[in-house]
């Protein structure tokens, strides 16, 4: 047997599984090359964990059928806290991502972590309850925060707009909820992973920007995910824009794009005129009854984003834009001024093929991305293959 065909772990088998390229034993033994005594031993600990199941299959009258090999959903549980400014959206899933419990609150904007995350430990808690969970069955927790991250670290990462967060240990909050591994990523990047089953099986290099409070883009480049040297990949809101050079931000900072195109500065814009509104998802409220003043806002926001991105297009040469974000429900005209100046000013060759599309999974994409942030981590075939070793060990004490 080589290197090669002995390195296939269990947890390689059960990414075969779970990815449907494998239903059989003998589909193991043909992708792998293992033997079928080594095919067992892995099956069988897949097995023996409740992660993979083995059924009849239907008689086809020449032989005994093979058992079929079933990735089993109901293994465990992954929690997801998808924090913003403004709203925590939360959700208990099976590890498919299926939904089995969802809530969210409102909360005030600039609150720090001894606020905001107990809250949100709490709503998880009850979660649990409703679908009659138990903490043991929470293997993982994915956490989305505004602004850079640290996710070695597991921390925000000197981010102007989470006051209050810089350098807090996430994890710590979430102990007495369950010991389960705590993952953080960038709540913009977590759009991106809930493309992985929608729009970037299509495209392998996209830009998914979040038009919303604030302003932020994800690079995937090749099909992965791209964080950048210190984390900060993706940072377009704090890009200085010579429409708001001028503009005090709320970075701290002068002539950022989001003191011009950001959600809180349509807000700030439309109060001045006179409109009652308090956050971005009111102005988009407006400009879909047909406010003149609100639908000129978003296509003014549209045409900022479209002018920056513009740079980035010619830099990265995505496939796709995929636009997400509070702002995405008015998404023709945050789109048509995106186009005005994106088209105007990027390159032809990066613009000509260029398609400008509206994420998948709606006001759920965050809440769901932050779920499959939890599930690559505790699925992976190292996450899995930990998993099964310490349960021999315990056996073995």
């Amino acid at each position: 047997m080589s290197g090669a065909v002995s390195a296939v772990t269990a947890g390689d088998v059960l990414q075969l599984v779970r990815d449907g390229e494998a239903s059989s034993r003998g589909d193991v033994a043909r992708l792998t090359g293992l033997s079928r005594t080594a095919v067992a031993a892995r099956v069988d600990a897949l097995v023996a964990a409740r992660l993979v199941t083995e059924t009849e299959s239907p008689g086809t009258g020449v032989g005994r059928p093979p058992k079929r090999l079933e990735f089993e959903a109901g293994a465990g549980l992954v929690l997801a806290a998808a924090i913003g400014r403004s709203r925590a959206q939360l959700t208990v899933c099976d590890l498919t991502g299926r939904v089995l419990a969802a809530g969210e609150h409102e909360q005030e904007v600039g609150q720090g972590p001894d606020d905001v995350l107990p809250r949100a430990v709490d709503r998880l808690r009850a979660l649990l309850l409703e679908v009659g969970a138990d903490p043991a069955d929470v293997l993982g927790i994915g956490v989305s925060i505004p602004g850079t991250v640290d996710p070695i670290a597991g921390t925000s990462l000197n981010s102007a707009i989470m006051r209050g967060w810089d350098g807090v240990p996430i994890a710590p909050y979430f102990a007495s909820l369950s010991a389960a591994p705590v993952v953080i990523e960038n709540d913009t990047n977590v759009i991106a992973l809930a493309e992985l089953d929608a729009h970037l099986t299509r495209y392998q290099d996209a830009l998914i920007v979040k038009a919303s409070t604030g302003l932020g883009a994800g690079i995937v480049a090749g099909g992965a995910l791209q964080h950048g040297a210190r984390g900060a990949a993706g940072d377009i809101g704090h890009v200085k824009y010579r429409g708001a050079s001028d503009v005090p931000c709320r970075c701290g900072e002068v002539g950022c794009l989001e003191a011009a195109a950001g959600g809180w500065a349509l807000v700030r814009d439309l109060t001045a005129h006179g409109r009652s509104v308090s956050h971005v998802r009111d102005v988009v409220a407006l400009a879909l009854e047909g406010d003149v003043v609100a639908r000129r806002a978003i296509r003014g926001s549209g045409q900022a984003i479209g002018e920056v991105l513009a740079a980035a297009v010619t830099l990265l040469d995505p496939a796709v834009i995929v636009v997400g974000g509070d702002m995405a429900p008015a998404y023709d005209l945050l789109v048509a001024g995106l186009r005005e100046t994106l088209y105007r000013d990027a390159t032809t060759v990066a613009a000509r093929d260029l398609d400008v599309l509206v994420a998948s999974h709606g006001a759920d994409s965050g809440a769901r991305g932050t779920a499959v942030l939890a599930l690559r981590r505790v699925l992976s075939p190292a996450a899995i293959d930990e998993r099964l070793n310490r349960a021999l060990r315990a056996v073995r004490v």
